[in-house]
């Protein structure tokens, strides 16, 4: 464990560890980050726990997680996931997705759709190949993958732009270089690799649980296209966008984010009653 970071707990899961961050009482909530993150990226969502049983994982190859095996693909991930949910014994959670974790959220809904009570999708995609052209996903590849043998302050300097605004606070700036600087390189390929290979644009319509899609305005890594498109295939899905935040709006705009997320899960917990 990182020096000032919080307690996590582990299970194992396939034969992997998975690390995460478990706090409050009630319905289960699990948060799923994306690249070049872990559970921490989630910290401005905990506020929750007080309504909710709130659950970041580090993703397999992220944070305190094991690596998991080079041909690791998106539905390999939803399968460890599906077996974190149990053994967690968290039920039928909603499920927080943002950029690769909501891609992941996608596809635990299709390969277990007894699993998720609701979606919730942030600033993600149908999987590179999902919601892009064969030529822009090589180009995100070939502009990806030989950045994980940068420098890790390289690397914060590349990837940052495309993740928050240039409006951003500098403590959150701050903060979130200082997690994306602890990447595994090695994590990371295989994440990568999964992403720009999945293609969920035909299974989106299979989804069968109140979806709500929440988007920074001034997205560059998956642009507001991305959302329309996602919106109009995931049948009775709703859009948000947030103004003035990024491809990471829960870390740049967590008050309207949370706030829109907390009324979301609300509406679903009541109905469910």
């Amino acid at each position: 464990m990182r020096a000032g970071e919080e307690l996590v707990g582990q299970v194992e899961v396939g034969g992997l560890r998975i690390a995460y961050r478990r706090e409050g009482a009630g319905p289960p909530v699990v948060f799923l980050h994306g690249f070049f993150g872990d559970h921490r990226v989630w910290r401005r969502q905990f506020e929750l726990a007080d309504e909710y049983t709130v659950v970041a994982w580090d993703a397999p190859g992220c944070g305190a997680s094991s690596i998991p095996p080079e041909r690791f693909r998106i539905a390999d991930y939803a399968e460890v996931l599906a077996g974190f949910v149990g053994e967690l014994g968290l039920g039928r959670p909603h499920m927080v997705g943002n950029s690769f974790g909501g891609t992941l959220a996608l596809q635990l809904a299709v390969r277990h759709p007894a699993i998720p009570k609701s979606l919730v999708l942030a600033d993600t995609y149908a999987g590179w190949s999902g919601s892009f052209s064969p030529e822009i996903v090589a180009q995100r590849l070939s502009q990806s993958l030989p950045d994980l043998d940068l420098p890790p302050d390289q690397v914060v300097a590349k990837w940052m732009p495309g993740f928050v605004t240039p409006a951003a606070p500098k403590p959150v700036v701050e903060e979130l270089a200082a997690i994306v600087a602890e990447f595994n390189p090695d994590g990371m390929r295989v994440m990568i690799q999964a992403l720009a290979q999945a293609d969920l644009r035909d299974e989106l319509r299979n989804v069968a649980v109140p979806s709500l899609l929440l988007w920074g305005d001034q997205d560059v890594r998956s642009p507001l296209g991305v959302a329309a498109d996602l919106h109009a295939r995931i049948p009775g899905s709703r859009l948000v966008v947030i103004e003035q935040a990024g491809h990471l709006s829960h870390v740049e705009a967590p008050e309207r984010f949370n706030s829109e997320l907390r009324s979301f899960l609300d509406s679903v917990q009541r109905v469910a009653r």
